[in-house]
């Protein structure tokens, strides 16, 4: 049974960082790319980034792009997002995802098979 647990978010003011977790149990994690997602209230949810299996493809969204470094320690079987430069326009419900690819990463939500349950981010000004 696949599962994947995010944790580290939190309340932070406009311009701290925060680092989101993602644990991830029942599958191989390092045979599978790993995205983050953000959900904002009222709003759809949106790519944040990618990451390949072994970690050599990342991809951001052009919103955090040089403030949000995605990671991934195979070993550990967790993956990572951290979050500099926090911006209220953040907030929202992050969750990461997986899919098994050995190459392949996708910005579409809908390329991914297995989802968090979210853990929430607020970022006041």
């Amino acid at each position: 049974q696949v599962q994947l647990v995010e944790s580290g978010g939190g309340l932070v003011q406009a311009g701290g960082s925060l680092r989101l977790s993602c644990a991830a149990s029942g599958h191989t994690f390092s045979t599978y790319a790993m995205g983050w997602f953000r959900q904002a209230p009222g709003k759809e949810r949106e790519f944040v980034a990618t990451i390949s299996w072994t970690g050599g493809r990342t991809s951001y969204a052009d919103s955090v792009k040089g403030r949000f470094t995605i990671s991934r320690d195979n070993a550990k079987n967790t993956g990572y997002l951290q979050m500099n430069s926090l911006k209220p326009e953040d907030t929202a419900v992050y969750y990461c995802a997986t899919r098994r690819a050995t190459y392949a990463t996708s910005s579409e939500s809908e390329w991914y098979d297995y989802w968090g349950q979210g853990t929430q981010v607020t970022v006041s000004s």
